[in-house]
C-alpha cells in the first residue's frame, strides 16, 4: 500500500466531507444521459455546493465520473470542479470509468497517484475500487481487500469511513441490486474485525439510501445527474433533483450525514425511459 495522503487538520475539529458521484460526463461538452446535459447538472450541483459549504476538508468523488471512460471527460471534470471547489479531492472509479485513464489524468493534474487512504485528524478515509473491467457489477478483489486490511491495521488509533462505487448491500431495487458487490460477505467479515469503522458509503444507485449494520452506518448518495426511483424493481427515472451528500466527522467517531439537492429546475429528461 502506498503511503496515505496526509491532510493537516486539528484533531479536535469536526471535519466536513462532501461526496459527489455518478456525473456521467461524455467525451464532448454537453453530451446527454437520458436527455439530461450532464455538464450542466454537474455545474448546478457544484455551484449549489459552493453556496452551501464553507471549504469542505475533503471532496470524495465516487465513480462514474465519465460515461465511457474517455480522457477528455476527466479533464473536463477537473476544469469544471476548479471553478467551484478549492478543497482537497479524492477519486475512485466506477463501472463506467477506466481506472488507468483516471490515474493518468490525476497524475497530470496533481503530480500524485490516486489516493487510496486519506488521513485527516482523528479520521482515516479509505477509497476502494469496486469496478470490474467490462462488467456492470461490483467486486472487491483480493488486492482491494488486502489494501483495506492493511489500512485498518495501520489506523487502529483513528476512526474510519470507507467509500466505494457499488452497493455492498441491496438498496431495494432488483434491477440495480443485481450489480451488488460480489465479495460483500468477505468485505463485511473484514470490517467486523475493526471496530474503528464507523461508516460505509457508495454511489452507483443514483438515489439516497441509509441503513445500519452492526453499528456501522451505511449510505448511498444521489447522482449529480439523473436520479433512479428507489424501492422499484424495474428501471424507473425519479423526478428528484441532482445533489450531493455531506458528512460531519466528529473527533469522537460519531458521523452526521445528509443529502443536499439543488433547487427545483426543469431539465429535459426522458422520464419514460426503460433503461440507459
Amino acid at each position: 500500500m502506498e503511503s496515505p495522503t496526509q491532510l493537516t487538520v486539528d484533531r479536535d475539529k469536526t471535519l466536513r466531507l462532501v461526496q459527489v458521484t455518478d456525473c456521467h460526463l461524455g467525451a464532448e461538452p454537453g453530451e446527454e444521459l437520458l436527455g439530461l446535459n450532464t455538464d450542466e447538472s454537474l455545474e448546478d450541483v457544484l455551484q449549489y455546493l459552493k453556496q452551501r459549504e464553507v471549504a469542505p476538508d475533503l471532496v470524495a468523488v465516487t465513480g462514474d465520473i465519465a460515461s465511457g471512460g474517455c480522457l477528455p471527460a476527466y479533464q473536463r471534470f477537473l476544469q469544471i470542479a476548479s471553478r467551484y471547489l478549492q478543497s482537497p479531492m479524492a477519486w475512485l472509479p466506477g463501472n463506467h470509468d477506466k481506472a488507468a485513464t483516471m490515474e493518468q489524468v490525476w497524475r497530470q493534474h496533481t503530480g500524485d497517484p490516486l489516493a487510496s487512504v486519506v488521513e485527516m485528524g482523528n479520521w482515516q478515509v479509505i477509497l476502494l475500487d469496486s469496478s470490474v473491467p467490462g462488467e456492470e457489477y461490483g467486486n472487491l478483489d483480493a488486492q482491494q481487500l488486502q489494501l483495506l486490511r492493511n489500512a485498518l491495521t495501520q489506523g487502529t488509533n483513528q476512526h474510519a469511513l470507507i467509500f466505494l462505487h457499488h452497493q455492498p448491500v441491496p438498496v431495494g431495487s432488483a434491477w440495480i441490486d443485481q450489480y451488488i458487490v460480489r465479495s460483500a460477505e468477505a468485505f463485511f467479515n473484514l470490517i467486523d474485525a475493526f471496530p474503528q469503522v464507523k461508516g460505509v458509503c457508495w454511489g452507483h444507485v443514483h438515489q439516497a439510501f441509509e441503513s445500519e449494520r452492526k453499528g456501522v452506518k451505511l449510505w448511498a448518495t444521489p447522482s449529480s445527474c439523473v436520479q433512479f426511483k428507489p424501492g422499484i424493481d424495474e428501471f424507473t427515472v425519479d423526478r428528484l433533483m441532482p445533489g450531493y451528500r455531506w458528512f460531519d466527522l466528529y473527533p469522537d467517531g460519531q458521523i452526521s450525514s445528509g443529502v443536499s439537492r439543488i433547487p427545483e429546475k426543469s431539465y429535459s429528461i426522458d422520464y419514460d425511459s426503460a433503461g440507459y
